[in-house]
């Protein structure tokens, strides 16, 4: 079974990030208050947090506010010049531990990209003053099919 995280992380705006590691596959659905710079995505646990934009390396895979996807300083894919988010769009992000898949307002873009490797984990980062609401549960949009909002790995013993 895939899982599914989307993401309205109440984030507002001087470099904030976070993470969670992924062990099924995500959706992402970021809520967009007050845009400046953001990104969302995955990341492995090597990833330099503290510089953003993130995509600079090949720790991060991440759609910028400025529609362009990057991994490893190079940009992957782009959403179409009239599908960029703007206030009050909600982003998703699908993957399935090879390719990142974007939706807006739960249309697929048809815009994929991939290239990391490894253990990944959800990634968002806010700055100049941008705000935005991740949600882990109980989306706005349905999600693909084939994912579902993240299982936490818990220890039983």
């Amino acid at each position: 079974m895939a899982a599914m995280f989307t993401c309205c992380l109440g984030c507002c705006g001087d470099g904030g990030s976070g993470h969670i590691p992924l062990k099924e596959m995500p959706t992402v659905q970021l809520d967009t208050h007050h845009m400046g710079v953001w990104g969302i995505g995955v990341a492995t646990q090597k990833v330099n947090l503290n510089q953003v934009p993130l995509g600079r390396d090949t720790n991060s895979l991440v759609l910028r506010h400025d529609g362009s996807v990057y991994h490893n300083n190079e940009e992957k894919n782009r959403l179409p010049a009239n599908s960029l988010p703007q206030e009050g769009d909600i982003v998703g992000i699908t993957y399935d531990h090879v390719e990142l898949n974007l939706y807006l307002n739960g249309k697929n873009m048809h815009c994929p990209a991939s290239g990391i490797r490894g253990t990944v984990y959800p990634v968002v980062y806010v700055d100049d003053s941008a705000i935005l609401d991740c949600q882990f549960s109980d989306f706005y949009h349905t999600p693909p099919q084939g994912f579902e909002k993240i299982l936490f790995e818990q220890q039983i013993f």
